[in-house]
């Protein structure tokens, strides 16, 4: 009869083995999950990071046009403005007689001077003229038509006058060059 008693004990042996058994797996369970969730918030911290980040450089970068573009076009406004000084102290070299040049040689040097120092300024500011010549050919992206007209020995779409002079502010069209163009058909 020993035997029956040896083999309870031994019977609950091992069930407490395998009921600790049970415990440390169920609590390697837990940890497993746990470090598994651990996990998923680290990457899930990490995602949130690199976006952050992402976010933060592409909010740099649109700062750097914004700047660069203030810096280059925030004074359009004025350049264009100034436009028709320009144009009306082209107008008045141009009127200039040889007679005036003569009588008044030190205003009209004056002029010549300011017009000199006027076209400076603008190409230090990034403006550029806009120059069609007759024959050139039309350019919608630079020229506006201001009438079209059939001249004998020109093509179609060819610059036959120019009325005024175009401006470019760095790479931006400011007042596009007014233009007459040829509407012969042959």
């Amino acid at each position: 009869m020993a035997e029956p008693k040896e083999e309870e004990f031994l019977d609950d042996v091992a069930n407490a083995e395998a009921e600790e058994f049970l415990q440390n797996l169920d609590e390697l369970e837990d940890e497993a999950i746990e470090l598994d969730e651990l996990k998923a918030e680290r990457d899930e911290y990490k995602d949130r990071w690199m976006r952050a980040l992402a976010d933060a450089e592409n909010s740099r970068k649109r700062a750097d046009k914004a700047r660069r573009d203030a810096e280059n076009y925030g004074g359009s406004k004025l350049a264009r403005d100034m436009l028709p000084v320009y144009d009306n102290m082209k107008r008045a070299i141009e009127s200039i007689t040889d007679e005036q040049k003569e009588s008044a040689s030190g205003v009209i040097t004056g002029i010549e001077l300011t017009m000199r120092e006027l076209l400076n300024v603008f190409k230090k500011h990034g403006l550029e003229m806009i120059r069609p010549e007759v024959g050139d050919k039309f350019d919608p992206n630079q020229h506006e038509a201001m009438f079209e007209a059939p001249v004998p020995g020109t093509k179609a779409g060819e610059i036959i006058q120019v009325s005024a002079e175009g401006f470019m502010l760095h790479d931006r069209l400011l007042r596009p060059a007014q233009v007459g163009v040829s509407s012969n058909v042959g």
